[in-house]
């Protein structure tokens, strides 16, 4: 299909994008990579006013290293990040999320930022965000953790003038996996888990798992992490990976299969994360 018309503006600043928001409204749509978008626009689930390409905003595409975190920039695409020497060596469960994206050319345009800001709970990024305790600077000033930063089904923190400008993740101490069960290795996670798991003194001292598409926004599985940090072994804890999820039937698959799937998808990435 072809997309409903829009106007088309090029931004040259963070704040020239959040004044040409102002100036369009809050149906206006900020492009990054494009790569969850423009199906949007072409199936016309999405009729915005106008697009705003952030393309060409200079400074927002790195990674940093800032004492025990990590800064990365809103356009900073998918592929740069899979390859990243000081992300796969200091947070490489990202690194690792980064890819399972889609398949090499959307991993190429799609951007980092894009993933965060489109809010979609079958996205791999985010969960792995939320599992690092990560946090998202919008407009270069202001500070959201993941866990509030995604609030539903393609709904974030961000306010119709908002532009996310970077994330910043914890340099990872001890192990950590990105399981992702796909009926192809381009699709959507039908579901995918992102672990965390920290040892003391040849025990769990700290885990931290979170589910994608358990829920309408990357989900927390704090009974897991209980568990084995009181002692339980990955497939025992692993059991309560469905405890306060809320999977949907689609045409990808059923909530029960979805159920089905968490405990084992939990069980093999606590398992590789332990290793």
């Amino acid at each position: 299909m072809i997309p409903a018309r829009f106007e088309y503006e090029v931004a040259e600043s963070v704040e020239h994008a959040r004044e040409l928001l102002g100036k369009y409204g809050s149906d206006a749509k900020l492009l990054a990579g494009g790569q969850s978008l423009l199906p949007l626009l072409k199936l016309r689930f999405a009729g915005p006013s106008a697009l705003i390409d952030l393309g060409r905003i200079e400074g927002l595409s790195f990674v940093h290293e800032d004492g025990d975190r990590l800064a990365i920039g809103a356009l900073t695409r998918y592929a740069e990040l899979e390859h990243d020497e000081t992300l796969v060596r200091s947070c490489p469960l990202l690194a690792a999320a980064c890819g399972e994206v889609g398949d090499p050319q959307v991993r190429h345009l799609g951007t980092i930022g894009g993933a965060c800001a489109h809010g979609d709970p079958a996205s791999d990024v985010p969960t792995a965000l939320v599992a690092l305790d990560a946090e998202l600077v919008v407009n270069g000033d202001r500070t959201v953790a993941a866990r509030d930063f995604f609030q539903g089904v393609f709904t974030t923190a961000l306010e119709p003038e908002d532009v996310l400008t970077e994330i910043r993740v914890p340099k990872t101490r001890g192990g950590s996996s990105y399981r992702k069960f796909h009926a192809r290795a381009q699709d959507w996670a039908i579901v995918g888990v992102a672990a965390v798991v920290e040892r003391s003194n040849g025990n769990v001292g700290a885990a931290r798992i979170a589910l994608t598409n358990m829920g309408p926004t990357p989900v927390r599985a704090t009974a897991v992490e209980e568990a084995l940090v009181g002692g339980a072994d990955p497939a025992t804890a692993a059991q309560s990976a469905t405890e306060g999820t809320k999977p949907i039937d689609d045409p990808f698959a059923t909530a029960e299969y979805r159920r089905h799937l968490a405990p084992i998808l939990v069980r093999r990435a606590i398992e590789e994360a332990l290793h």
